[in-house]
């Protein structure tokens, strides 16, 4: 179910928003109202869509409660709360009062352990996990070990093809 812009559905406090940017994922949490509470780097402007991609490049990011219509921009967005069926999600009032509390704050960022995705899932199920960094590190992983498979026939071919000469 994509939304873009207005939903049909408006999210209920304490769902996970998946927004879909052109090369990756962003995440916020829904506090209500209209609004998210999500990172951001501390120069993004609200909507910046792909340009938000440099937040990769920065190791600070700023808490932010801003309107999803707004940091959605024109990208197309989803609630996505896919961990339910493996963790219970924390009652709503504390999402929303920790996420909440956490608005105006700087904190650390890394691309591997503490991205938009690890702070949405901290704050709805108290783990922070990113699918996006494990899809990736194995998408790496299986591309790595084709290439070594390649080497090693490549190094076979050529040993075989000096032998019979």
């Amino acid at each position: 179910m994509f939304y873009v812009r207005a939903p049909l559905i408006e999210p209920k406090p304490g769902d996970l928003i998946e927004i879909f940017r052109p090369f990756y994922r962003h995440w916020a949490i829904y506090v209500g109202d209209g609004y998210v509470v999500h990172l951001a780097p501390p120069s993004e402007v609200a909507g910046a869509g792909a340009a938000s991609v440099m937040s990769a490049l920065t190791d600070k990011a700023i808490v932010k409660k801003e309107l999803l219509y707004d940091v959605a921009g024109s990208d197309k967005y989803q609630v996505n709360n896919k961990h339910d069926d493996k963790y219970s999600p924390l009652p709503c009032s504390k999402i929303i009062q920790r996420a909440e509390e956490l608005v105006g704050q700087e904190v650390l960022y890394k691309l591997t352990s503490e991205n938009c995705e690890h702070f949405v899932n901290e704050l709805r199920y108290g783990v922070a996990r990113s699918d996006q960094v494990r899809d990736v590190i194995i998408a790496a992983s299986v591309a790595g070990m084709g290439l070594a498979a390649m080497s090693l026939i490549g190094v076979m071919f050529s040993r075989n093809k000096r032998q019979k000469q």
